[in-house]
């Protein structure tokens, strides 16, 4: 549940950033009547996602053997790949979103268009989610854990979008994305290390000395529990995971988390509020 909520808590923020950005700038054209279409063009996206979402996970769900374990492992790979583009993505291009969303507004002269508009800003991020729940159901949570914990952070991005769109400037959005970064990222090592197990196991490499576990925990809260259920969930934690997942979990940590933390130069010069910077408002 842990990572569900943070995977649609971040993407949830990022979707509700857009359409802020889309509408305000509607509204400061003098053309807030037609606001009503992006929010048709984004119902429309997150019904198509949820609609193949809902195929995905109908296909996965009653594997077995072979076929579930290269499912699983080809799912944890995608997933961990889009999910360290998009964090990178979203740290090189934050200050252009603003500019870039603005002209395709303009470039909407019809209610067609501005549908499309919706649909697009918010079908990318969507289908994005719905790899990364799978990605999350895989890991480690049940499929109910999963929906209930990505419905709570809808909710959460939902309430603080509406924050924004009242007075985003008391924000400073470049401290939750740099946050939630850090934790997407200890997610996603969670499912580089997820994937080699299960290729691993496609493999049949079920003995030597990389298989087996780099440490065996038999009692307390990280063998079992709710707190065993969250750092399993968010960080790929294994009370006996094999050496081979642990090497493949810190082969892709260290350099991505050391890449991320370190200061880089913005694609373009702003003087921009917080909530700017963040996301280029």
């Amino acid at each position: 549940m842990s990572a569900s909520f943070l995977i649609t808590l971040r993407e949830g923020l990022e979707i509700a950033l857009v359409l802020v950005i889309a509408t305000a700038y509607l509204a400061k054209s003098g053309r807030r009547d037609e606001v009503r279409f992006i929010g048709i063009g984004a119902a429309l996206a997150a019904a198509a996602c949820i609609v193949v979402g809902v195929i995905v996970n109908a296909f996965t769900d009653g594997l077995e053997g072979k076929a579930e374990q290269a499912t699983e492992g080809a799912l944890a790979l995608a997933a961990c790949a889009v999910l360290t583009w998009m964090i990178f993505w979203m740290r090189r291009n934050s200050r252009a979103i603003s500019g870039e969303l603005q002209q395709k507004v303009d470039a909407a002269t019809t209610s067609r268009a501005l549908i499309i508009v919706g649909f697009v800003a918010v079908a990318r991020e969507g289908l994005e989610t719905v790899l990364f729940l799978l990605g999350a159901e895989s890991q480690n949570a049940s499929g109910r854990d999963v929906v209930i914990g990505g419905l709570l952070g809808l909710l959460v991005a939902a309430g603080l979008g509406y924050l924004i769109h009242l007075g985003g400037h008391r924000i400073d959005l470049r401290v939750f994305f740099k946050v939630t970064g850090v934790l997407m990222i200890l997610f996603a090592a969670g499912l580089a290390g997820k994937a080699i197990h299960e290729f691993r196991e496609l493999a049949g490499f079920e003995s030597g000395w990389l298989i087996d576990s780099m440490w065996t925990v038999t009692s307390g809260p990280l063998a079992s529990g709710t707190f065993h259920d969250f750092v399993a969930g968010l960080f790929g934690w294994a009370e006996d995971a094999e050496r081979i997942r642990v090497f493949a979990y810190l082969a892709y940590l260290i350099p991505v988390m050391w890449i991320f933390l370190t200061p880089s130069r913005p694609a373009t010069p702003s003087s921009s509020t917080p909530q700017q910077a963040a996301v280029g408002v």
